[in-house]
């Protein structure tokens, strides 16, 4: 993932795609955890990680605390 200063560049929308598509990924890592198919489990972390930090950055936006594009 980006880091933040990336992540402030780009529209809302495609925020929203992306919270959308890791949201997403998240979900399929656990399903491969329980079923012990699971490759890398830092995985999780950083998706989870990177969810955070998007919503963030939409929190952000929604209480006018910085301006996205």
């Amino acid at each position: 993932m980006k880091k933040t200063e990336q992540i402030r560049e780009m529209s809302l929308s495609e925020m929203q795609t992306q919270l959308q598509d890791l949201e997403e990924e998240l979900t399929n890592l656990r399903f491969q955890k329980v079923t012990s198919q699971l490759d890398n489990p830092l995985r999780i972390r950083v998706v989870r990680r990177d969810i955070a930090r998007l919503k963030t950055i939409l929190h952000e936006h929604e209480k006018g605390i910085r301006n996205v594009s």
